[in-house]
């Protein structure tokens, strides 16, 4: 009886009286504010705007009537600008950004919190990661955020998003992140593993700073999750871990992000192939195909193995395992755990970069050829891995298809056949059967596993 007094009573009382029962233990709990977190890592936030010139795409391109009576005709060249946001990471300038903000660029200026003004180059960017490091031209002692490794953030941390939404300058909004190996559902260029946080983003705030309650950034914000073009809650960043590899690239002086190869083809494992398999939960990546170089192979696993983890770490798509491998980065070793024949086995496997063997043999066609500047190569592993073919992709590949490569159909990543009925055994025969069968030419091409046939005449 007492104790259903005692419920009553406190069920009565105004709220003032209830919170008067709740003494502070300390002096965070008196605060209870981010401003001080906010004045520790909004100065390395910065602003980022960026120009790029665009070729305007005739109306009349690759209309089958009008492209050849108006083929000549270009679009005006065109000033694209772009806002986004980026991070500072160390006190000589280095910025992380999305390639989307500053990809193909032809100027940039980077302003700071306090009003200072940079002009700023890019070192390494890549727009299947949506990542882009730059360098501030004449920076010196520049406040900048610490890393977090992101392997420690947990379901559930407060998180502050900070960057420049729609413009209106730096804003600070705050969250939890409510999801961790997101992989495929981002809407921006980045394709891979991402963090998923509540916190409010929105179009501008893509290149700036997820962070911690101690201002170390686990990420960098690339996209959103909308229907109307605004936040839903779902936002997306590219985690920490894979920023520190682009920052060790960047400073070594790479050109292009190096990516382990794999030299496999995999898929997700369902129900349906864990009960054939005899795994008692659906999780890994199936090993579909291996390429006879394939470090897994070369480590023992073979076509039907199931990968489960990659140094510790649980790997249940593609994309996945090739973000574990991309931040384990290239000449490193990493742990593999695999179920084979009702057992779970672990292999050793090399990180390594993708063989150019056999030799790719690039041959690009000077200005005295038929399709000046067509670029061709043999399709090799790092050919493949350069324009994203198949794994079992082979023969002669456009790497670079020219001015009038382009204006007769051709794109990079075209396997090159046949021309005119002859085929395509070596790139340097390409300009020699292009000369006779010229000034009608009829190419016979494979784009996307699809075979197409091109006839134009000079």
């Amino acid at each position: 009886m007492l104790r259903s007094l005692t419920l009553i009573l406190a069920l009565t009382l105004p709220v003032s009286a209830l919170a008067d029962q709740v003494v502070p233990q300390s002096q965070a709990q008196i605060q209870l504010s981010f401003a001080p977190l906010v004045r520790q890592a909004a100065p390395a936030v910065v602003n980022i705007y960026a120009r790029r010139v665009v070729q305007e795409r005739s109306p009349f391109a690759g209309d089958p009537f009008f492209g050849s009576l108006f083929g000549e005709m270009q679009g005006r060249p065109r000033v694209q600008n772009s806002l986004g946001s980026g991070v500072i990471l160390s006190d000589d300038g280095i910025v992380v950004s999305n390639y989307h903000v500053v990809g193909q660029a032809t100027e940039i200026r980077v302003v700071l919190n306090d009003r200072r003004e940079f002009a700023a180059e890019v070192l390494l960017a890549d727009e299947e990661t949506d990542l882009a490091i730059l360098r501030l031209e004449g920076a010196k002692d520049m406040p900048f955020l610490g890393l977090r490794d992101s392997e420690t953030v947990e379901v559930g941390e407060l998180v502050l998003a900070i960057g420049n939404p729609f413009g209106v300058g730096q804003t600070v909004s705050s969250g939890i992140v409510s999801g961790l190996a997101r992989t495929g559902t981002a809407t921006g260029n980045g394709r891979g593993y991402f963090i998923q946080t509540d916190a409010p983003i929105n179009p501008g705030n893509s290149g700036g700073a997820l962070i911690d309650t101690e201002g170390r950034l686990i990420g960098v914000n690339t996209s959103i999750l909308t229907r109307s073009g605004g936040s839903n809650g779902i936002g997306f960043a590219i985690p920490s871990a894979m920023v520190q590899q682009f920052v060790t690239q960047a400073r070594a002086g790479e050109a292009r992000f190096q990516r382990p190869w794999a030299g496999m083809t995999g898929q997700p494992v369902d129900a349906d192939i864990s009960e054939s398999l005899g795994l008692s939960v659906p999780g890994g990546v199936m090993v579909v195909a291996l390429h006879p170089a394939s470090p897994f192979a070369l480590a023992g696993l073979e076509p039907g193995d199931v990968i489960l983890t990659v140094d510790g770490a649980p790997v249940n798509t593609p994309p996945e395992m090739m973000y574990r491998m991309s931040v384990r980065g290239i000449g490193a070793e990493s742990e593999i755990a695999y179920f084979r024949d009702g057992t779970e086995q672990v292999a050793h496997v090399a990180m390594i970069a993708p063989p150019d063997d056999p030799p790719a043999d690039r041959v690009t066609l000077g200005e005295s050829a038929v399709l000046p500047g067509l670029s061709v190569a043999r399709v090799n592993p790092a050919v493949s891995a350069e324009l994203g073919l198949a794994q079992d992709a082979e023969g002669i590949v456009v790497m670079d298809p020219g001015p009038y490569g382009a204006r007769a159909g051709l794109q990079a990543g075209d396997i090159l056949l046949a021309i005119d009925g002859v085929a395509i055994v070596r790139p340097g025969e390409v300009d020699r059967i292009l000369k006779r069968a010229a000034p009608r030419i009829q190419i016979d091409a494979q784009r996307g596993g699809r075979r197409m046939l091109l006839r134009f005449r000079l």
